[in-house]
């Protein structure tokens, strides 16, 4: 491991990051936001003293090679790093009191988890809350990922891919193009493509240019921040909530896919087995819960289709933005918003959760041993539409749902320690876990997290890291051979 090289990246990726922060920086002077400006702008200056002397200390340290260990040590710290300096203007601005809240907040930025301690977002600065919402986009594709697109030392390397790896959703890892450089940019450039489709769909929709790019930030990554108290319901209008569930649609499939679309081989992109399954789960789950609201008279059906297609996407991708408050829907409804929950976006796209692939993997898993325990002779292997399935994949992907339920019961028994009752405990934990945003107590729906003790909010902000980094990048990290020469 070489950790003055990590550092050396760290101290990069930071100075990158802060001259991202000259986008809400202007927004602030646009509206005349002196206050917030200021907190920006210190904010910057801190990152640059800190970071620019250590760059220029270990400028001689090559990037070239990059081992996979130190893919794994400097994605965790680019991401708890860049939280730490992306929560300062939060508090500088006086829009937040408390460090630990602005922490939780930027970190469920990052990780596009959408959940949020603040009561009356409106009452913030509209360029806190642009800088907000933009580390949703930023989390959504990968801020290691946008780095490698940019920064030349990092070249095509193995290093590249390592680093890539290690912040990559997915049971594998792999490339677009034999250039993992050439990867990275093909990938934000489809995200960005899509990104400013969005803005102009909602442009004509009557949206601002300012709530128009917010919301898109918040969509394309699957993440769930709004300008608004009242998310997208505030907007009160059809076309923006079609517009919304379309891209939320967009940005939980798999992101390789488009590529390949792009490419001429829309065929083959549409048989994809994982697609499949994704638009099947949220089809049939929007039919029901549609239908039942409508039996029931609560909606007509036209509008029960358009406000249970949203909100199962929005769960389903784990966006996390409601037109409504779905608690007072029926039992049977709110039962299928929670098994979307636990099931959330594809690989390799913005969306959290455990993800469609391993869900339909550990289900073939099942019916391959029903199947062999009536037929012991039998030989039977899973496959999807690229091929049989290796034993060492489906191996990696029954370990992660284990390690996955335990940190979710972890994360509840420690959160448990303040107070809360066992519901708010679980669905807290789940919700942050799995990078949701929106539960199914009264947490996350109409009320924020500032109702917990402070504390718990470094607990859950773990949670949010661990789960948007599949747990493995970070626990790797706590392991003793990790450290071993």
């Amino acid at each position: 491991m070489h950790i003055r090289k990590v550092i050396r990246l760290l101290s990069i990726i930071e100075l990158f990051i802060t001259g991202l922060m000259l986008f809400p920086t202007y927004v602030g002077v646009y509206y005349g936001e002196s206050t917030a400006v200021r907190a920006f702008l210190i904010t910057e200056a801190i990152v640059i003293l800190i970071n620019l002397p250590v760059v220029i200390l270990l400028r001689k340290e090559s990037l070239a090679t990059i081992s996979q260990r130190d893919g794994f040590l400097f994605t965790t710290l680019t991401w708890v790093v860049a939280t730490a300096f992306g929560a300062l203007p939060l508090v500088l601005s006086g829009d937040f009191t408390s460090y630990s809240k602005a922490y939780f907040e930027i970190m469920s930025g990052f990780t596009t988890t959408g959940a949020t301690t603040l009561s009356n977002i409106e009452g913030c600065y509209k360029s806190i809350l642009f800088w907000r919402s933009m580390t949703n986009w930023l989390g959504g594709m990968g801020i290691v990922v946008l780095f490698v697109a940019f920064l030349p030392a990092l070249g095509a390397g193995a290093g590249s891919f390592h680093l890539m790896g290690a912040e990559s959703v997915g049971p594998v890892k792999g490339k677009l193009t034999p250039k993992t450089k050439t990867t990275a940019i093909l990938l934000w450039g489809i995200y960005f493509g899509f990104s400013c489709l969005q803005v102009m769909f909602l442009k004509i929709g009557g949206l601002s240019l300012y709530d128009a790019i917010t919301v898109t930030f918040s969509t394309m990554s699957a993440a769930g921040f709004c300008v608004k108290n009242a998310s997208i319901g505030a907007f009160n209008s059809a076309y923006v909530d079609v517009v919304v569930t379309v891209f939320m649609l967009i940005a939980g499939a798999n992101f390789s896919l488009y590529y390949r679309a792009f490419s001429g081989h829309l065929k083959d992109s549409l048989k994809d087995s994982e697609l499949c399954w994704y638009l099947s789960i949220f089809s049939l789950a929007t039919l029901f819960g549609a239908v039942l609201l409508n039996v029931k008279d609560i909606y007509s059906f036209p509008n029960a289709l358009r406000y249970m297609a949203f909100h199962v996407a929005s769960i389903l991708t784990t966006t996390g933005f409601s037109t409504t408050n779905y608690l007072h829907w029926p039992s049977f409804t709110i039962a299928l918003l929670m098994l979307t929950m636990f099931i959330g976006g594809c690989a390799g796209s913005a969306g959290g959760g455990v993800k469609v692939v391993r869900i339909s993997v550990m289900l073939k898993a099942g019916n391959q041993s029903i199947r062999q325990k009536i037929h012991p002779s039998g030989i039977y292997q899973i496959r999807d539409n690229n091929g049989p399935i290796d034993q060492k994949t489906v191996s990696s992907i029954f370990a992660f749902f284990a390690i996955y339920i335990f940190t979710w019961l972890l994360g509840a028994v420690i959160v448990s320690l303040s107070g809360a009752d066992v519901a708010t405990c679980l669905s807290t934990s789940i919700l942050t876990l799995g990078n949701i945003g929106i539960g199914f107590t009264t947490i996350g729906v109409q009320e924020s997290f500032s109702v917990l003790p402070t504390w718990t909010m470094w607990v859950y902000s773990f949670l949010m890291l661990a789960g948007r980094l599949e747990l493995f990048t970070v626990y790797v990290l706590f392991s003793r051979a990790f450290w071993k020469r």
